[in-house]
């Protein structure tokens, strides 16, 4: 599914106030493609991601899922959508602390009122390297390993496409080059589209397309 990002901004405050966080960004996301957005702290990569994939709404612009223009609706419809469609991995793993890594991961499908594929759980935890893990509580998880059970948490739907914010923004460079080096993985297995925002030039080098983003005027390196 083809994703257009069709000239979009987000405009914070008012008259002499306002901050253009988003200035009249466009882009194509294709089915299967691997993109990186670089920008240094408060270039608008977060706000753009969030508003690419529904978390967020633009001041002005639109944005397309097929034919499907995402924020022109209802908000359940919205979460409904997100739930089904996108995947989420966020520096913080936002990781629910009261529930084992096998409970988060199988949060998305529970809000949705699915039922658990288990085998297809234990597939992900066995390729994240959580198998022994999943009936641990965050806080008996490493960094890394917290992760990957946010990993398996937006897999679990079979969605779409994955956004990753800062993903490894809150590991080691050691978690961090595994992490990246599974959600490559995943993508070429899995034939997954995946967006990752980061300020690692690293990390951005990995994307087969590369955008980068400074004070909120987005634009793609070297294309073609």
């Amino acid at each position: 599914m083809e994703i257009q990002v069709k000239d979009i901004s987000k405009i914070y405050g008012t008259k002499e106030s306002q901050v253009a966080a988003i200035d009249h960004a466009s882009m194509n996301i294709c089915e299967g493609d691997f993109i990186s957005i670089m920008g240094p702290s408060g270039s608008g990569k977060s706000t753009l991601l969030h508003i690419i994939s529904g978390l967020d709404r633009p001041t002005a612009g639109s944005v397309f899922y097929g034919n499907r223009d995402i924020h022109n609706g209802k908000d359940r419809e919205l979460s409904a959508f997100r739930r089904r469609k996108i995947g989420f991995i966020f520096q913080q793993f936002n990781l629910l602390p009261v529930l084992t890594a096998r409970e988060n991961i199988m949060m998305p499908l529970l809000l949705d009122k699915k039922k658990v594929d288990d085998d297809y759980l234990q597939e992900l935890a066995d390729f994240l390297g959580l198998k022994n893990r999943l009936s641990h509580l965050p806080h008996e998880l490493s960094g890394g390993q917290q992760q990957r059970v946010a990993i398996a948490r937006a897999l679990i739907a079979k969605p779409d496409i994955i956004f990753a914010d800062e993903p490894t923004g809150n590991l080691d460079s050691r978690s961090g080059s595994e992490v990246m080096k599974m959600l490559c993985s995943i993508r070429e297995k899995m034939n997954k589209t995946l967006v990752v925002i980061t300020h690692d030039p690293r990390i951005a080098e990995l994307a087969d397309r590369r955008f980068t983003i400074i004070d909120g005027e987005l634009s793609e390196v070297n294309a073609l």
